[in-house]
């Protein structure tokens, strides 16, 4: 039906549908006249990260009174944010809780710098880790946004993540739990599912997945992502699916593993390629310590 009317060009049923449709059109922007916009939202995003880290900043402050006033600045642009792309019922109660929190989030990320940083020789200062790792950039992000999450607002945290996700390749749904000294190597590639639970001291590199199984709807609202125990490594490509998967701690997966079982604490777990008559065969190895 819709088809076959853009072939007609002319006639009154024809320009009736039109105008009809540019009238929905229409009604979809009066019906949130004033939404915080994506750029908006990533502007607050930028101007909070260069406030908690200067090798974000933009801005130059003379005195306290001017840092202050711009920090008070950033309140109110959260509460007009999450007025207008939120159903909070007290947006300002909501912006106040947000930035009582900020020196647990300020805390956190320098534990995540601290992480990256011992975890890579590479780094050779942990201003580099800030300033030039994606790892870093997306784990405030996650930050940020999930603070956001946990205080019941909607949409704001995941705009700020898939900034990040546009920016790094690293996915992370804001929902996720993920625990202190967190290390994302590299980073491209990466993505952690909403349901995700990590401990610890985890340390992940590029190209891996913490996802699920099912992608049905019916599934919404189950935990579909696995659980990461602390102090485990996951290698370059290894993919971890289910809700019920729970990878023990002090546990190793190497590059390229599939995972959909539960393993223990301290296990390895790891691909090795064998050749047969010029054919590689992957096989799965197996070797708790």
């Amino acid at each position: 039906m819709f088809v076959n009317v853009f072939f007609v060009h002319s006639g009154s049923a024809y320009f009736g549908y039109m105008k009809a449709f540019w009238k929905k059109l229409y009604e979809t922007h009066q019906a949130c006249p004033e939404c915080a916009t994506r750029t908006e939202i990533g502007n607050f995003f930028s101007s909070l990260l260069g406030v908690l880290f200067p090798d974000y900043a933009e801005h130059s402050f003379k005195d306290q009174s001017e840092f202050d006033a711009y920090v008070a600045g950033l309140r109110q642009e959260l509460h007009r944010i999450v007025t207008q792309n939120a159903s909070a019922s007290d947006s300002h109660v909501t912006a106040d809780i947000f930035f009582d929190d900020i020196p647990k989030i300020y805390q956190k990320l320098n534990q995540d710098v601290e992480a990256m940083f011992d975890g890579d020789p590479a780094a050779k200062s942990r201003a580099e880790v800030i300033r030039t790792y994606p790892g870093f950039y997306a784990i405030a992000a996650y930050r940020i946004g999930h603070a956001l999450h946990q205080l019941g607002i909607a949409l704001v945290p995941r705009i700020i993540t898939e900034i990040a996700h546009s920016k790094t390749g690293i996915d992370i749904h804001p929902a996720a739990t993920i625990g202190s000294h967190f290390c994302i190597d590299h980073g491209t590639g990466v993505v952690i599912g909403e349901t995700t639970l990590i401990g610890d001291r985890v340390k992940i590199y590029q190209g891996v997945t913490l996802g699920a199984l099912s992608v049905s709807k019916a599934d919404a609202e189950r935990k579909r992502h696995p659980t990461i125990e602390n102090d485990v490594v996951i290698y370059a490509g290894a993919t971890i699916l289910g809700g019920e998967t729970v990878i023990g701690h002090d546990s190793i997966i190497g590059g390229n593993v599939w995972l959909t079982k539960s393993v223990p604490p301290h296990s390895k777990i790891y691909y090795q390629s064998k050749m047969y008559k010029g054919d590689d065969t992957d096989v799965v190895v197996f070797r708790p310590e």
